[in-house]
């Protein structure tokens, strides 16, 4: 049995305000791993800087390493943890910047990083739209990026599972009126893909959002092991074992019996 334990954390970040961001998510981190032993905590998209900084993300952007990668390893390597968390990342091109996922690891290195390749609304005026869905490798098994809305795209889960990732980490940022959406998907691309989901969504109101939460943890059968309500802060937890991705990839073939000929239509624009 390859059993972890996964926390996915509720959290109202501050528009603009990184510094306040980040001591809470220090604090956050400080607070589940004293009181248990946690292999991996999920952060939810944009959580240093908020959602709606249009313009100012060209300001509140950084490199990866950078300050708040490297504050957020120290954290990692401290309690012996991984941590994956959304922010606004900066090229080496000071104007290209990306909606990214980060995750560092207990040796207080960075992992690496995945840049949101499904864009919505004003996010397209602000990223650089990503182009690739890595599968990191950690020491309890491969783990798969998501942002926000990639989750209502089935192929960018079927992609990362195929490539091997047992646990999904979902960065998220959704909005009301999308409860259902956010409960259907999650719940869909855990099960047809026989793989875990941890889903960090955040809460809290900006001038055009109101965030709703409803975090959780999802197993590979489509069970929902741990979850938030919507207006609270804090965290899921639920501890995983790994090897039952491996064990119902064999037991109803969902990856085996593909027919990949037969689906030329899916990689049409339109």
């Amino acid at each position: 049995m390859r059993e972890i334990t996964v926390a996915a954390v509720q959290m109202k970040p501050k528009l603009y305000e990184m510094g306040d961001n980040l001591t809470r998510m220090t604090d956050f981190v400080e607070k589940i791993c004293l009181q248990q032993r946690v292999d991996l905590i999920v952060f939810p998209e944009l959580i240093t800087t908020g959602y709606e900084c249009g313009v100012r993300f060209t300001d509140l952007a950084e490199k990866a390493p950078g300050h708040t990668v490297n504050l957020m390893a120290q954290q990692a390597a401290e309690f012996n943890t991984h941590i994956v968390f959304g922010m606004a990342l900066k090229e080496k091109v000071e104007s290209i910047i990306y909606n990214a996922a980060i995750m560092v690891g207990p040796d207080g290195e960075l992992v690496g990083d995945y840049r949101k390749v499904h864009l919505r609304g004003e996010e397209r005026l602000a990223f650089r739209t990503g182009f690739r869905y890595p599968v990191l490798e950690t020491n309890f098994g491969m783990v798969g990026l998501i942002l926000g809305w990639d989750m209502a795209f089935p192929e960018v889960a079927r992609s990362l599972a195929l490539d091997g990732a047992e646990l999904l980490c979902l960065c998220a940022s959704w909005e009301r009126p999308h409860t259902k959406e956010w409960h259907a998907f999650s719940l869909a691309r855990a099960f047809e893909n026989s793989i875990f989901l941890a889903a960090a969504n955040r809460i809290g109101e900006e001038p055009s959002y109101t965030f709703f939460g409803q975090s959780m943890i999802v197993g590979p059968r489509g069970d929902v092991y741990a979850s938030m309500d919507e207006e609270t802060e804090g965290y899921a937890l639920a501890q995983v074992d790994l090897d039952e991705v491996r064990r119902l990839r064999e037991e109803y073939q969902l990856i085996q019996l593909r027919q990949p000929a037969t689906y030329r239509a899916i990689v049409r624009k339109y």
